[in-house]
């Protein structure tokens, strides 16, 4: 064991786990965050899928390309330096950078990235559609990715845009595995998935140290790191399930940030000694129509329902801390994202368009909506603003389990939900909402317009593919934002809010990252005063 590696141990064990006596101010070069971690499932890169583990491989991995801590709006190049296209062949060449290694002294090669991609496409787990998206498969690996040298050659097939490609290659699944130590570690042909369920095999700006499930995720840092050594030496995340005891902790100095209190607490915290950074979030949250319903069908009645929420009352009120206004199927913090909010309530221009649409009032709809809060309050308002235009709405409670599933069916008649993109690209996000080109019953397919009977006009189906494969990133920028304006004004469907969130810390903490998606949240340049 190394001095450096001495020193860190040291500093972890005078951290209590939850139950221990309480300290009075945490280590100087540790950050101790408080945060429900019992959704992780699994932490391999080829199995993650859940919140908290994204968290994990953003902060333990590389990849060939990523957003980063400094600014996790653009994509930049992660273990690649740079990177040229042949846009006929359909073919990406990366050069690695020079001298980075694996947490392990390993060195970061060619080899590492091709079997990386390729145990991800074997393995077939969870997140292996991303990367499938680019054509790859079993069978045909072998000639879609390459490695010489001190270069990587990635082929896709598909008419797919330089962008989509890149953020697929920036998507979790695209970590950085080593392969030598990853098949020290393999059990039975399992690709060392069940050690790297408990383990990391990174390059990243830390390294997990310890893993116990619902309990405490331990990291310490990368003084080698490329990009430079984080700014502390070892982060402790610690499983603490109750907001109201997140809130204690923080409060008595055990831990530095509190990542899930309420609003209510948020607005206890004493003034002095604390801050609270508030986040915008990936999660679009809409009402939609399903046109399977006839008397849902016109569309006067979509119209008229965008100028019958009160946006703005229930964001400063219901909603504060958690949600605020957006009307676009793209949330904001990504690029490409419509930003305009131009529908506030008016039940008086919603009940003339409802007249001059010649929709016949009144009309009763069933809404599922899920049954835990704020979902039920801010249904219970909108129940009660649609009924003054004669929309009223039969709320339909319902698990989350149990609504998803009528809604997968098309069974509903109107429901309240919210949608959040798989991997940081629009076009996530517009083929769920601006896609569809055969709605029939047989055509299943995991998007809001199948789901909601919409048979999308040929021309929008025509520009989000346009989007989906146009080369110039500023204007396949813009080719989104006028997509989603044409949502807005023309879909049976009208997206109402983005999800935010609030974390308490202690002032003392500084530059700590959290971007739209737990995908970019970056602990490598956090400091304490």
């Amino acid at each position: 064991m190394n001095t450096f590696t001495r020193s860190i141990a040291a500093a972890l064990l005078a951290v209590p786990l939850l139950g221990s006596a309480a300290l009075a101010d945490t280590p100087p070069n540790v950050l101790v965050v408080a945060q429900n971690i019992d959704d992780i499932v699994a932490i391999d890169p080829a199995q993650a899928y859940e919140f908290t583990s994204s968290e994990i491989m953003t902060n333990t991995y590389d990849r060939l390309v990523q957003y980063d801590a400094e600014d996790t709006t653009e994509l930049v190049g992660g273990l690649a330096e740079s990177w040229e296209m042949d846009a006929d062949a359909k073919t990406l060449t990366f050069t690695l950078r020079d001298g980075v290694s694996f947490h392990s002294g390993n060195p970061v090669r060619p080899e590492d990235v091709v079997f990386s991609f390729k145990r991800v496409i074997e393995l077939n787990k969870n997140p292996a559609f991303i990367l499938a998206q680019l054509g790859w498969t079993p069978e045909n690996f072998e000639e879609m990715v390459m490695g010489e040298g001190n270069t990587v050659t990635v082929k896709y097939s598909g008419d797919f845009s330089p962008a989509f490609v890149m953020n697929v290659l920036a998507a979790r699944p695209a970590s950085i595995v080593d392969r030598e130590l990853v098949m020290a570690n393999e059990v039975d042909g399992d690709w060392g998935n069940a050690w790297l369920n408990q383990n990391t095999a990174g390059s990243g700006a830390f390294k997990l140290d310890m893993y116990r499930p619902s309990e405490l995720l331990r990291f310490s840092a990368n003084p080698d790191y490329y990009k430079g050594a984080p700014g502390l030496e070892s982060i402790i995340i610690r499983h603490v399930a109750e907001a109201a005891t997140q809130q204690l902790l923080l409060q008595q100095g055990d831990v530095d940030i509190a990542r899930n209190l309420t609003p209510e607490q948020i607005a206890g915290l004493p003034e002095d000694g604390f801050k609270v950074a508030t986040l915008p979030q990936a999660t679009v949250h809409f009402i939609s129509y399903n046109l399977k319903t006839p008397e849902l069908n016109n569309p006067a009645l979509w119209e008229a329902s965008r100028y019958l929420i009160d946006y703005d009352g229930l964001a400063d009120t219901l909603l504060k801390g958690q949600m605020e206004k957006h009307q676009a199927f793209w949330p904001k913090g990504f690029p490409g994202a419509l930003e305009e909010t131009p529908y506030s309530y008016d039940p008086e221009r919603a009940k003339q368009i409802l007249a001059d649409g010649g929709v016949e009032l009144p009309i009763t709809v069933e809404m599922d909506v899920f049954n835990f809060a704020p979902f039920t309050d801010v249904a219970q308002s909108i129940q009660a603003s649609f009924a003054e235009a004669g929309i009223n709405f039969e709320l339909q409670p319902g698990t989350t389990a149990g609504i998803i599933t009528k809604y997968r069916a098309r069974e509903h008649e109107a429901i309240m939900l919210y949608w959040g993109p798989d991997f940081n690209d629009p076009h996530s996000n517009a083929k769920a909402f601006a896609y569809n080109a055969d709605n029939s019953d047989e055509a299943y397919i995991s998007t809001t317009t199948w789901r909601n009977a919409w048979a999308v006009p040929e021309e929008m189906n025509k520009a989000t593919l346009a989007a989906l494969t146009e080369a110039d990133p500023e204007k396949r920028n813009q080719m989104y934002i006028d997509l989603q304006r044409e949502v807005q004004k023309t879909a049976p469907f009208f997206i109402m809010f983005q999800g935010t969130l609030q974390v308490a810390m202690a002032e003392s903490v500084e530059n700590y990252v959290h971007g739209a998606s737990s995908d970019l949240v970056f602990y490598r340049l956090v400091e304490k005063e």
